[in-house]
């Protein structure tokens, strides 16, 4: 435990220890705003935070792994990696500290944009229900976008090639929830299928929790996916330490 602990501290302090994550917050916190009032923030005339939230998950797939692919690939290209496994840590412990370092930071840039539920609760009376379940969607989406990019990180020295890969993969798992790509399949796939291909979207699962209705299944998505990637990512790491 205390292993996992010093590898969170130094990595969420790693990210403040020089302008990247600065950067990263004020272009994160910038697009998320303009999109929002681009798409008609105040023309909907109705105290809600739809158009906030659609927009956040398009923007994770870019911003999440541009976060994640320093993970594992930047430690694996200086060679530090050899140092961190020489300490008394196991490989799963340094993937969660790793992972849940970089989950707050993203939590730390989700909680950044209080200004618009301030703004919205100013303008009228929202659901703060909907308000808080759209914010546990969001955290949930980017945790999992983040178990992706881990993985890919792990997978490759490159940084550049594991941010392309992973953002590939965040992509179609938004895709494959899309009513247009739902629409096109429909004429090649037996309705089985269709919802299996529907069921495994990232899309699917933060659309149903966005609406105010928190079920187990959605939550047992992303969470099975968050440990499923995770544990993979742990495999390769492990097979590294031994080769």
């Amino acid at each position: 435990m205390n292993g996992f602990r010093a590898v969170f501290k130094r990595e969420l302090k790693g990210y403040f220890a020089t302008p990247v994550a600065y950067v990263f917050l004020v272009i994160f916190l910038f697009v998320a705003g303009y999109w929002t009032f681009k798409d008609g923030f105040y023309q909907m005339r109705q105290a809600d935070m739809t158009i906030f939230f659609g927009n956040l998950p398009w923007l994770f797939v870019i911003m999440v792994p541009a976060t994640a692919m320093r993970l594992w690939a930047e430690e694996r290209k200086t060679g530090s990696i050899e140092l961190l496994f020489t300490l008394p840590i196991t490989v799963s412990q340094a993937v969660i500290g790793k992972f849940l370092a970089a989950w707050t930071f993203l939590a730390i840039a989700l909680a950044l944009t209080f200004p618009v539920p301030l703004t919205v609760c100013y303008l009228g009376d929202p659901d703060v229900g909907l308000i808080i379940t759209g914010y546990l969607a969001s955290l949930l989406i980017a945790g999992g976008f983040l178990a992706i990019g881990s993985f890919f990180s792990a997978l490759s020295k490159n940084q550049v090639i594991s941010f392309i890969l992973a953002v590939v993969a965040c992509a179609i798992l938004m895709l494959s929830g899309m009513p247009t790509t739902l629409n096109y399949l429909a004429n090649t796939l037996p309705a089985p299928m269709l919802g299996v291909v529907e069921s495994l979207s990232f899309q699917t699962h933060f659309d149903s929790i966005l609406k105010g209705v928190i079920e187990f299944k959605d939550i047992a998505y992303f969470i099975i996916l968050i440990v499923g990637w995770t544990s993979v990512c742990s495999i390769i790491l492990n097979e590294r330490k031994a080769s």
